[in-house]
């Protein structure tokens, strides 16, 4: 019994520190709460204190029975497991009234407001699986825009969901892989060669033939059909071996059992196409994203390009996330996944294969 009165003391005090702690820091107060359950746990069941409130408020056992809608008998074993549990009596029983005891008062002090926060924690949980408050990470490879509107979709998910924060991160396709592994990102729109683990999701968006991106006065600059063969002895200017891109490339060279030289290596897609356009070396891009370039008529020096021999490399851009039965995933993923739908379905990108 001394034992279990040491142990009740502790956790008393811990118990008291942990609301001080509530009160001056409301919006800790779901945490909090957490970590006073984690340590109550053990000894009694969250039950045991609207049992014990119920009795302090009636000083009735028959009363709190029928406020709690539960039988007579269940109620005075709840609290007799109670007592035992912090090892002390907390109501002296008379055949009239029902007094709290010295112990009973100070553990009345803190129950009501342990509840309040239990109370606070669900509605929060509530809140964030409803779309009420939450975050939403989104992480992008570059070169994302000729495939995917990713502005007009974080726009709508905004005005659908103005209370998730959104933020927004780019990187390689091995990083973004990982974080979304990781619980890091949770949608990743991204290039993907290899099958995805079985906890991840992958859907295709687009499939976009490689294209040699040249200067304009490169000797290929508008060619057709040409072969790996045919661009081995060109001097290549490639993103860093973790993007997606750059492993589609040493794949199709190193099936083709053909050697090349890379004679810059960059983790930035604009430098790349701007080493290119400075007649620095060529590139295998994706089509749509040299057009975009080339389009872009106020930006020198200019781009070319030229044509691959069919079958020609395919560029595949895919949407990742956990999968939504994991209780791991995102309440808000499938949200924006969902309006990710509603826009290709308004609008597909021009020449990009499905």
């Amino acid at each position: 019994m001394h034992h279990s009165c040491k142990i009740f003391s502790a956790t008393l005090i811990v118990g008291c520190i942990l609301i001080i702690q509530i009160e001056y820091f409301a919006e800790f107060q779901h945490n909090l709460c957490l970590i006073w359950l984690i340590i109550v746990e053990p000894f009694m069941e969250l039950r045991q204190f609207e049992h014990f409130l119920a009795v302090a408020e009636e000083q009735n056992f028959t009363r709190a029975a029928r406020r709690l809608h539960i039988a007579q008998s269940g109620l005075s074993a709840s609290i007799r497991a109670l007592e035992d549990d912090v090892g002390a009596p907390l109501f002296c029983r008379t055949t009239r009234q029902v007094e709290l005891t010295v112990a009973g008062g100070a553990f009345l002090k803190e129950v009501p407001r342990v509840l309040a926060a239990v109370r606070e924690a669900r509605r929060a949980v509530a809140e964030v699986q409803g779309l009420q408050r939450g975050h939403l990470t989104i992480g992008a490879i570059q070169g994302l825009a000729p495939f995917v509107d990713l502005p007009r979709l974080l726009g709508r998910f905004r005005a659908a969901h103005p209370d998730i924060e959104v933020q927004l991160s780019f990187g390689s396709t091995e990083t973004l892989l990982a974080g979304v592994l990781a619980n890091a990102v949770d949608i990743a729109f991204t290039q993907f060669l290899e099958t995805p683990p079985p906890e991840i999701e992958a859907r295709m968006l687009a499939c976009d033939p490689l294209v040699l991106a040249c200067a304009p006065n490169h000797r290929l600059a508008g060619h057709e059909d040409l072969t790996l063969g045919d661009i081995e002895e060109e001097l290549f200017i490639d993103l860093s071996a973790g993007h997606g891109t750059r492993q589609l490339v040493d794949q199709s060279f190193g099936q083709a059992g053909i050697e090349r030289r890379t004679g810059f290596e960059v983790n930035d897609l604009p430098m790349q196409l701007d080493l290119v356009a400075q007649g620095l070396g060529v590139a295998l891009v994706p089509e749509l994203v040299v057009r975009r370039r080339m389009d872009e008529a106020h930006r020198p020096p200019p781009l070319s390009l030229a044509h691959l021999a069919d079958p020609e490399p395919c560029w595949e851009l895919a949407v990742l996330h956990k999968r939504p039965s994991l209780s791991a995933s995102n309440p808000a993923a499938p949200s924006c996944l969902a309006l990710l739908a509603a826009i290709e379905a308004e609008s597909v990108p021009v020449n990009a294969r499905f």
